[in-house]
């Protein structure tokens, strides 16, 4: 039985939704690939995947199986493009996930760096400000704001951050500055969006303690960086990331607003809600070149040391 070859099949069907799909990739007919899935059922004594007519999917001994399946045709690559290149270069791919607007200004610079330094490396750089499940869709690591839900994950600090609430110097000329957090129901906000629900609950320490403010949108969108796009056109008050506009307020082309209220998207106030995380596969052995882009990614965020 050639288990290293099941086990890429595996990961083909589960990447692909389908035997069929995967099956074109590598040239094997579906009858094939069912017979190949079947026997690794068979020699685990285990279901791996749920089949029916339209749609192929992994059990929940199947999701272990997969992920465990990663981890290992990651490392035999990286194994192999040692040998073939030389250990003192890095190989292979590297998939990271990342919020969109710190991703395009903050991570995909490191990408590039990186690869300049070990060319034989292949990134896959995929930006959103949805929730991926990294195992599934096989990442290396994802840079996310916040606290980390997630048990089966590894969470390492990149960064402190916190939000928050700016506008171009022309918005406000026009709209006036807000004073307290319940003047912005007359102004023009820009929200978010996350799993298809405008994030209008904007929270606030006051001198009375935790408030919410439900915002109005006036614009929302499921993308950071067109949110911060948007404020820079002076179409609102954006709630942002002090990373998304660091280079902006340096330029003064957005100003922050209501300073002396600490503003998060969550109700629970804590000091690292909106820290930059990098999460991980918790793994007993990370591949040499996630450990060094990880390396990188802690030296961009914090040059001094």
């Amino acid at each position: 039985m050639d288990k290293l070859g099941d086990m890429d099949l595996f990961v083909r069907v589960v990447k692909n939704g389908g035997l069929a799909a995967a099956g074109r990739e590598v040239g094997l007919s579906p009858a094939s690939m069912s017979a190949r899935i079947n026997r690794l059922e068979a020699c685990y004594g285990t279901r791996l995947l749920t089949r029916t007519t339209r749609h192929v999917a992994p059990t929940e001994a199947g999701r272990q199986f997969y992920e465990s399946c990663v981890g290992i045709l990651a490392d035999i690559g990286e194994a192999e493009a040692q040998l073939q290149t030389g250990r003192e270069s890095l190989a292979g791919p590297l998939r990271v996930t990342a919020p969109s607007d710190v991703g395009q200004q903050h991570i995909a610079p490191v990408v590039s760096s990186f690869v300049k330094k070990h060319p034989d490396i292949t990134p896959h750089l995929y930006l959103t400000d949805g929730i991926v499940n990294l195992a599934e869709q096989g990442f290396d690591l994802g840079v996310r704001y916040g606290d980390l839900p997630d048990s089966s994950l590894v969470a390492k600090k990149l960064a402190a951050s916190r939000r928050v609430l700016c506008a171009s110097p022309a918005y406000l000329k026009r709209k006036g500055l807000p004073k307290t957090p319940q003047d912005l129901s007359e102004h023009d906000c820009l929200v978010m969006v996350r799993a298809m629900e405008p994030l209008t609950n904007w929270h606030f320490q006051t001198a009375e303690g935790q408030e919410t403010v439900a915002i109005k949108a006036a614009r929302s969108c499921n993308d950071g960086a067109l949110v911060r796009t948007w404020a820079l056109e002076g179409a609102g008050i954006a709630l942002k990331s002090i990373w998304d506009v660091q280079a902006d307020l340096q330029a003064q082309r957005l100003v922050t607003v209501l300073d002396d209220y600490t503003q998060n998207f969550d109700s629970h106030g804590t000091a690292s809600a909106a820290d930059l995380q990098v999460v991980y596969p918790n793994r007993q052995y990370l591949p040499q070149r996630v450990r060094v882009f990880i390396d990188l990614l802690h030296e961009h965020f914090n040059p001094a040391g």
